[in-house]
């Protein structure tokens, strides 16, 4: 009788499966970098109340955190093609949609959904700079980028730190999710591989293992980089003193 795993087997699909790990991070650094500038841009136009872009802002928060990550997926995956589709009917264009890449439709609903939830923590950051420095750099005329840029924002990062990681870390492993228009990244190349054995088991734990790694290093990373930046605030402060 055969033992529960086939280590040999595991081990012989490493390789195959690790050609998805660069699909899967591009995914989400490309994500995560727009998800940033949204962020940015839907926290500011909460924060200060800009007319129409507040709404607008509302309303797409609440759609993505109130719909699945992998509908978000089909609905990129499918509703891109037919809105090229309608701009060539419309207005003669020749765009042809056949050669779009998946990934780039993923990367649209990635980026969207990363977008909304730093919405909401970028803004918990920047509301929880004190408001006495901030009123402090107008004293002596700071115009309000000056004042985002030098003291809000800079403090902002140290205090959502944590959960910018968190989610960037969380984004990653629903990279998971790309196979279904697909793309293939990590899961991907495993249903690849096990559907030709039918080993599933064991590629699942080979993927699992892949994710788990990535997410160790990653979370190793952003506690350098609060200590990191401890350290500056912390030698800041002596310079004052």
């Amino acid at each position: 009788m055969k033992g529960i795993l086939d280590f040999s087997y595991m081990i012989e699909s490493v390789p195959a499966i690790a050609k998805g790990i660069p699909v899967s991070i591009s995914i989400a650094v490309v994500a995560f970098g727009f998800g940033i500038v949204i962020g940015l841009i839907g926290a500011l136009a909460k924060i200060y109340n800009i007319p129409v872009l507040k709404q607008i802002t509302a309303v797409y928060v609440s759609f993505i955190r109130g719909t699945p990550l992998l509908v978000q997926i089909f609905l990129s995956y499918y509703g891109i093609p037919l809105v090229i589709r309608y701009f060539n009917f419309q207005y003669g264009t020749e765009w042809n949609i056949s050669f779009i890449p998946a990934i780039y439709f993923i990367y649209v609903a990635f980026s969207l959904n990363a977008g909304a939830y730093l919405t909401e923590t970028i803004r918990s950051a920047i509301l929880s700079v004190d408001r006495g420095q901030i009123e402090a750099s107008y004293s002596v005329g700071m115009t309000t980028y000056q004042s985002l840029k030098r003291i809000i924002l800079p403090q902002a990062l140290k205090v959502g730190l944590p959960n910018i990681g968190n989610q960037f870390i969380a984004l990653l492993k629903d990279t998971s999710l790309a196979f279904a228009a697909s793309v293939p990244e990590i899961i991907g190349m495993a249903k690849i591989i096990a559907g030709r054995t039918s080993q599933f088991f064991e590629v699942y734990i080979v993927a699992a293992l892949m994710y788990w790694a990535i997410c160790i290093v990653l979370e190793r990373a952003m506690a350098l980089l609060e200590t990191r930046l401890r350290r500056n605030e912390r030698g800041v402060q002596n310079d004052r003193n």
